[in-house]
């Protein structure tokens, strides 16, 4: 008897789990060897198509670097606009920030002054979410341009980071695809 694995078991056994990275102690999911899989890519994009389909969006919005990926292949299916969130200094016109703190450090994202417009309805997509940090820097940023945040989603949900918690505080739906305890 064959049997046959699920989407999200057929994704999660392609996710590969990186001991010690960036820093000793952190146990990394790598999504790029999920991504690198044809089957296992359609997989992730399709269940955000499905989670999205019926609602009303003008924009997905993804978090660099890895969220690109999955932002605009979702803003394509949908037939709306990408808008990236990036690094520090990586666009090229006026633009504002937000500081934040991750599990293991703090960063800064950008987002251009006029990439939104008061009652845009955006979509923000990271590839992980931990402890949310990154995710609420960015939905504040949408927020700050007037924009409005439909949801937010991610491949990865590691819960014991609660980052899912930090993000619903702020009234913003949560979807993922795996949910990690890592115990």
């Amino acid at each position: 008897m064959t049997t046959t694995l699920t989407d999200y078991e057929y994704v999660r056994e392609n996710v590969r789990i990186v001991p010690d990275f960036p820093k000793k102690g952190i146990m990394f999911l790598d999504i790029t060897t999920a991504i690198k899989d044809a089957k296992a890519m359609q997989m992730m994009i399709d269940f955000l198509f499905e989670k999205f389909k019926n609602e009303k969006v003008n924009y997905v919005a993804g978090i660099e670097s890895r969220g690109f990926i999955f932002a605009s292949a979702l803003a394509y299916r949908l037939g709306c606009g990408f808008v990236p969130i990036r690094k520090p200094n990586k666009l090229p016109a006026k633009t504002i920030k937000e500081d934040y703190t991750l599990e293991y450090g703090t960063n800064t994202i950008e987002i251009h002054e006029d990439a939104l417009k008061p009652g845009d309805k955006v979509i923000i997509i990271d590839d992980l979410l931990a402890t949310g940090g990154t995710a609420a820097a960015a939905c504040n940023l949408v927020k700050r341009v007037g924009a409005d945040v439909v949801a937010t989603a991610f491949i990865i949900e590691l819960n014991p980071l609660k980052g899912r918690e930090l993000i619903e505080s702020k009234g913003v739906k949560v979807v993922s695809m795996l949910n990690y305890d890592l115990d």
